[in-house]
């Protein structure tokens, strides 16, 4: 797609899921909620042309996907859970770029705080 067209937004936002990442042992053998927003970049024009879903991303299938990757295998960081599910939106067809938010409301913080997220943006290669 060339830089004169700028990209369509499909947006998943809130998508809850149970996770058992971070560093302290509790965090690992109690798992908490993360909710993760994505926004992806695709050219949406082929699908509305033709009406058809298969020239889009199914998004429920997507969040199929992305609950799979929060529900697996765990890591330390919110910044590597980020980037695996980035990685999979990027495997789908279509999409060029996405904007993943990751957050952590329940994050082991001794203080009152509302979240915590990190957002990472990434494109094909």
């Amino acid at each position: 797609m060339g830089q004169e067209t700028p990209l369509d937004r499909i947006s998943l936002r809130g998508l809850r899921a149970r996770g058992f990442h971070g560093v302290f042992e509790h965090e690992r053998r109690e798992g908490q909620e993360f909710v993760v927003d994505v926004v992806l970049g695709v050219d949406s024009r082929a699908a509305a042309r033709t009406d058809d879903l298969s020239r889009t991303v199914h998004y429920g299938l997507l969040a199929t996907a992305l609950v799979e990757v929060i529900e697996g295998e765990p890591v330390n960081l919110i910044e590597t859970l980020a980037q695996r599910l980035a990685d999979t939106c990027l495997a789908r067809p279509g999409v060029h770029e996405v904007e993943v938010t990751l957050h952590k409301p329940q994050a082991p913080i001794p203080h009152q705080f509302d979240d915590v997220a990190v957002t990472i943006h990434r494109r094909r290669q």
